[in-house]
């Protein structure tokens, strides 16, 4: 069976916290008491008009609050053992309920924190307290939701502190489509500062950058520690002409060969572990390279025995 690590592996819906996708998806910046409903379909929801058909979004505004039961944690890691995949970097849970997480299933899935770099040297602590005591295996930066990009300052204590635990970065890097906030939040330019300054630092860009892939490219050639997950796309476009992604393909069949992860976003694309695989191992790479790209990488990255 093909060995896998997935680099997005989310949390089942039956155990989300809706309150979190209120407080990530809210009005950017702080709100004051006097701040007007936002237009209908604005900032997060312009997703939905983006990605989903018509009769999607009604479908989805149909249904109900409450969450199906999907089996939790138990079925997610039985579909996991289906499809032969080892290990999943697992999001959508709080920084409380990666501790837990960790020692119910040791082994089977990479916990990364949340953190406020407004907190300046309490959020520093905070991330060694959950390394130490927690198992949590690095620091997840979404500039998406606090509106910094990953190259601000007020990160710096966060990224000391990883290199002095030796724990990776994961950082949010493609174009954004919540349209009450900058489109490039996550552009790689941003991860250049980061990776110059703190060359120990392990940093995996997460979501591949597109549409900047060929700054994408260029910074993964640039910078020895920085490597790339393709999470949040679906593999069938990676090989198709006209999709942007050519010299990512080109690229990491040959010299970044060994610096691309799989994230196969399964909650994304509704669509079985197994099909998202096959999806991969039908794309134009070398074989060795498909292994590389599904496992090989993940482990040597995250030092995975």
């Amino acid at each position: 069976m093909t060995r896998v690590i997935d680099l997005e592996v989310s949390i089942p819906r039956s155990m989300r916290d809706e309150n979190n996708a209120d407080v990530s998806h809210g009005r950017p910046g702080t709100p004051n008491p006097s701040s007007l409903p936002r237009p209908e379909g604005y900032g997060f929801e312009n997703y939905s008009r983006v990605f989903q058909k018509a009769s999607n979004r009604a479908s989805a505004a149909a249904e109900p609050d409450a969450p199906k039961d999907d089996g939790g944690m138990e079925k997610l890691i039985a579909d996991m053992d289906s499809a032969g995949i080892a290990k999943g970097y697992l999001v959508g849970a709080k920084n409380s309920e990666l501790g837990n997480i960790q020692r119910k299933y040791p082994g089977r899935f990479i916990t990364f924190a949340a953190l406020d770099p407004m907190d300046g040297m309490r959020a520093s602590r905070e991330l060694e307290r959950l390394v130490k005591e927690d198992g949590v295996g690095g620091l997840r930066v979404s500039s998406l939701y606090n509106l910094l990009p990953c190259g601000d300052r007020r990160y710096y204590p966060l990224y000391a502190k990883c290199v002095e635990l030796d724990v990776p970065v994961r950082i949010y890097t493609a174009m954004n489509y919540a349209n009450d906030r900058p489109y490039d939040l996550g552009h790689p330019r941003h991860i250049d500062q980061v990776a110059i300054d703190f060359p120990e630092l392990r940093i995996v860009a997460g979501l591949a950058g597109w549409p900047w892939i060929n700054d994408m490219v260029g910074l993964l050639r640039r910078h020895p520690n920085l490597y790339v997950d393709t999470a949040a796309h679906h593999p069938r476009y990676f090989g198709q002409a006209g999709s942007g992604w050519e010299m990512f393909l080109q690229f990491g069949n040959t010299l970044l060969q060994d610096k691309v992860m799989v994230g196969l976003s399964r909650y994304l694309f509704d669509q079985p572990f197994e099909k998202l695989i096959e999806a991969y191992q039908q794309l134009p790479l070398k074989e060795k390279v498909i292994e590389k790209w599904l496992y090989t990488n993940a482990a040597q990255f995250f030092r995975i025995a």
